[in-house]
This record gives structure tokens, sequence and C-alpha cells, in this order.
């Protein structure tokens, strides 16, 4: 019986909160490493640059494909999983605290969902010069930390600047009502399985419910309360999808003493029970 999705963390194989390797076509190591850990959440970041070749993930329901050269990053707590990986390029797995606020702020805080990014050949070019420097002192035993810290500020900076672009954040004014949203969202990814309102989220902010509504739902076009749903639904079909624990252990790991509401909940806002999501949706990938 599965009972939970397996959590990896980088402090298991590496004491330095990074790990960054080169990754060529059909890397008998790579596909084994992709085998063993099967679908699984990381509790550090991912990024994945593509100089050449196809890949083609998983991450929490939707399929992404990726053909070179282009980039994407997975979060920590995503659920995912590597269907095919024939790619020449670079794995970054790092802490989070060893990425800059500016790097974090970009991905935890993105008003849309990360998706694949297509980048030019001259500037792939200059990321793979980062990363071989990266790659180089890291792997140098007797390396300042700070050239190692300063390198890899640089390379995570630059895989930034790419979603950053993609997604408009340089063109949009930093208004008060953005700063709230990003900062609303940041706080509901962290404590959506205790804070179930949106009141609750605005006490934490000292602004009144019905402002953080209205900002919301200007920068976003949904409601604060839209928001705090969808988290719960999205952590709910994760524990649907790919663990065997009961709709009520599930409801129980959410937050919810009555899983009786849960599943009119879940019902919904999905426009089916969770029993019927998981008998249409359970699918065996490798454990």
């Amino acid at each position: 019986m599965n009972k939970n999705i397996p959590t990896y963390s980088l402090n298991d194989i590496t004491k330095d909160g990074m790990f960054i390797e080169i990754v060529r076509e059909n890397s008998e190591e790579t596909n084994k490493d992709i085998e063993e850990k099967g679908v699984h959440r990381d509790s550090h970041y991912l990024f994945l640059f593509l100089q050449s070749g196809r890949a083609e993930v998983m991450v929490d329901f939707k399929d992404f494909k990726m053909e070179g050269p282009s980039v994407f990053c997975i979060t920590p707590g995503q659920v995912h999983y590597s269907k095919n990986f024939d790619i020449y390029g670079w794995f970054l797995a790092v802490n989070s605290d060893l990425v800059p606020n500016e790097v974090r702020t970009v991905f935890e805080e993105l008003l849309s969902p990360i998706l694949p990014v297509k980048i030019e050949s001259e500037f792939s070019k200059n990321l793979d010069n980062c990363a071989q420097l990266l790659y180089l002192y890291h792997k140098k035993s007797n390396s300042d930390l700070k050239i190692v810290q300063s390198l890899l500020d640089a390379y995570t900076g630059m895989l930034a600047s790419v979603f950053a672009e993609k997604s408009n954040l340089e063109d949009i004014k930093e208004s008060r009502a953005l700063k709230l949203t990003r900062q609303f969202k940041h706080l509901v990814k962290q404590r959506f399985k205790s804070l179930k309102s949106p009141s609750s989220y605005a006490e934490l902010m000292n602004i009144s419910p019905s402002y953080l509504s209205e900002v919301v739902k200007d920068i976003t076009g949904n409601p604060a309360g839209y928001w705090i749903q969808q988290e719960i639904i999205i952590e709910a079909k994760r524990l649907l999808f790919y663990t065997d624990l009961t709709i009520k252990e599930i409801a129980n790991q959410l937050g919810y003493d009555d899983y009786a509401y849960f599943s009119r909940l879940f019902s919904k806002l999905t426009k089916q029970s969770a029993l019927d999501f998981r008998k249409k949706n359970k699918i065996d990938f490798p454990k």
C-alpha cells in the first residue's frame, strides 16, 4: 500500500546543498536514477537546461514536452516524473536557502504556471559557459565557497530572467496590488492546510478581507478564495492519484476534520467525486 508520495532531499546525497551535472543523451546513470525515483517530490529546486535533444516530464498531471535549446524549472513540492529523457544539457538541483531571494520570487510568486521556455542560441551559449564554470568550481575540493555561490547566483539569475521575461513580469508595474497578490499566493502555498479563509490571510497581511479579495481579483481575475481552494484541490488530486490513502485520511492531511465536507467541496470544485477522480485517473507509475 502506497501511503505517501516519496519526497527526496539533497541533504541525503550532498552536504553543500546543491548538485550540478552535465546530462548526455541516453546516459545509463541518468536513466537509472529516473527509473529508481519514479513519481516523487523534491524538497529543492530542479533546473533543467536542454542544449539539444528532447525531454518529456509530467508535473502535477500535466505533460510538458521540451526541445532544446530550452529551460524548465520544477519547484519544491511539485509531484513529477520524467517520462522521456534523451538530451544533452545541464541539470541543477539546489536547496531553497541557496537560491537568491530575487530568483525565488520569480518562481514562487508567478501569477501563471511555469512552462518550458525556448531560448535563443546566443543565450544558450552564455548559459552553458556559466554552467561550466559553476560545475568546475563546485567540483574542486578547495574551491572558495564565495565564488561557487556567486556563480550559482549568476546561473539561477540567468534562468530566472528567461521566465520573468516570458511572463512579462518586467513590464508590470510593481504596484501595491501586485505585491500584495504575490505575498498572498506565497502564504497560501505555505499555509493552505491550516488556513482556509481569505480573512485568515488578510489578518496575517494586516489588511481587510474585502481589500485582499479586491486586489487579488484585479491582478489575477479570480478572488482570494479561489486560489486557496485551488491549492487544496491540487494537493488532494496528488494524494488521490499517487497514494492509496482513504478519502478520510486525505481530508485529515489537508486539515479537514469533517471529511464529508471535504468530499462535497471536492465534488463541487471538480464536478466529480474524489472516488470517481481516483478511478478515472489512477495509473500505475514506476514505484
